[in-house]
């Protein structure tokens, strides 16, 4: 096998890079019409009957011979025996790493709060969890217990009271490590179906899927378009685009290093982006020297090559200062800030999915243990949405009790803005409760 890289060189100096620029980030998630009109006929089919269509569309779309709903639901008990499946060492990796997931969330959980006026006026926020949630995990040789983790781990953390995942097992294919992740992520039911058959029973519910009230996880193009398609029926959590990652660096870090961390997100898929922003062009040159000397012994070096020469890019910038800009311009899923002083540049970034200070954070640490989530925005949608979080899973209700000598001031103020806005029946509901002593004020 042969694999050769031609990765893009931009200079943020060239008058055309906004443009250039422009055209390597644009990636749409743009189901075709067949593929809509596919999904649109699976969640019709699923809503109209059920199980026996989830068990039609997993016979005919992953090989499994499956007589009925009872051979697609796996127990407490199938999740209980994964975890005597894997290795030691794969078990012990998995519980350190929900032990830190955990941890880390646990920070994020919101209370109720509330406050009391001087007239007896209370105001407030009542926090709920979700009652169940959904959980899409890709099953088969692409499979990724972390992913399970993520997703499910914030969603128990919350207080969501039942976790449901479904996961396909093509051609019968399960995988351990998935079932031992759910088995440790406190995950409390399981069905082995997939694509936009999964997604639709999970939003409107079948014979033997609960319905749930959002659903999470990532997926192929069927899912991400299934999830269009239910969102407002329950809520989601994104509709992600491929994996990316963004390099900046000053110049000082193992070439070697920042190469592999390229790769970490290239390897994803084709359509993965890898872009590295550096003052420094000798040390872009040496970066590119390396990826020619590591591609070859990867793996997916295929998949690489393709990324690297279609999306990727070294991009040359006058100074650290504009390597922040063009980082917030990009607004990447991850950011690598791998200089000599990460902390100083931090106030500056302002778009970023998740933040990776220094020469020796990788990315991949973020991917399975650091603790924080991996499941992060991306196409630059970091500048306007967050990591999956425990806040995902709850909810929040306002308080509002008046006292009587509350009622009857805010009667005022209420009475004047509904007339102004014409809803008679807004005004004398408030006027109704203005005490009499009031009414002349």
């Amino acid at each position: 096998m042969t694999v050769s890289t031609a990765i893009a060189r931009l200079n943020a100096a060239d008058p055309d890079f906004a443009r250039h620029l422009d055209h390597l980030l644009s990636w749409e998630s743009v189901s075709d019409d067949a593929v809509n009109q596919r999904v649109l006929d699976i969640i019709k089919a699923v809503r109209e009957r059920g199980d026996a269509a989830l068990v039609e569309f997993t016979q005919r779309f992953d090989g499994v011979d499956a007589k009925s709903i009872d051979d697609l639901i796996l127990g407490r008990a199938r999740l209980e025996l994964a975890l005597t499946r894997i290795t030691p060492t794969q078990r012990e990796a998995l519980e350190k790493a929900a032990d830190r997931v955990r941890m880390y969330h646990e920070r994020q959980k919101q209370d109720s709060w509330q406050y009391t006026e001087a007239d007896g006026t209370v105001l407030g926020q009542k926090v709920t969890p979700l009652d169940r949630a959904g959980l899409y995990v890709p099953g088969g040789k692409a499979s990724y217990p972390s992913s399970v983790l993520m997703n499910a781990i914030p969603a128990k953390v919350a207080g969501v009271t039942e976790v449901v995942m479904v996961v396909p097992t093509p051609r019968g294919e399960i995988n351990e490590l998935v079932l031992a992740a759910a088995c440790i992520a406190g995950v409390d039911r399981v069905f082995t179906v997939g694509g936009a058959q999964a997604v639709a029973a999970l939003a409107y519910g079948t014979e033997s899927v609960p319905q749930v009230d959002k659903i999470v996880g990532p997926g192929n193009i069927y899912v991400a378009t299934a999830k269009r398609h239910v969102f407002g029926q329950v809520g989601i959590d994104m509709i992600a685009g491929p994996s990316e990652i963004l390099v900046v660096c000053d110049g000082q870090t193992d070439p070697d290093w920042i190469a592999m961390d390229l790769f970490s997100q290239a390897e994803h898929d084709e359509d993965a982006q890898a872009i590295l922003v550096s003052p420094d062009a000798a040390f872009l040159d040496r970066v590119a020297a390396s990826i020619d000397k590591l591609l070859p012994t990867m793996e997916r070096a295929e998949i690489i090559e393709k990324s690297v020469n279609g999306r990727g890019a070294l991009i040359q910038v006058r100074d650290m200062q504009q390597a922040i800009e063009v980082a917030n311009r990009i607004a990447p899923e991850h950011l690598e800030l791998s200089v000599a002083d990460p902390q100083a540049w931090l106030p500056q970034i302002r778009h970023a999915g998740a933040i990776f200070m220094g020469r020796h954070t990788s990315e991949a640490l973020g991917d399975y243990c650091a603790g924080p989530n991996h499941v992060l925005p991306t196409s630059g949608t970091a500048r306007f949405s967050s990591p999956l979080g425990v806040y995902d899973f709850q909810k929040r209700s306002s308080i509002i009790f008046c006292s009587e000598q509350g009622a009857s001031e805010l009667g005022h103020t209420a009475s004047v803005l509904a007339r102004g806005e014409s809803l008679t029946a807004h005004a004398r509901s408030a006027e109704y409760r203005i005490l009499t002593q009031d009414k002349g004020n």
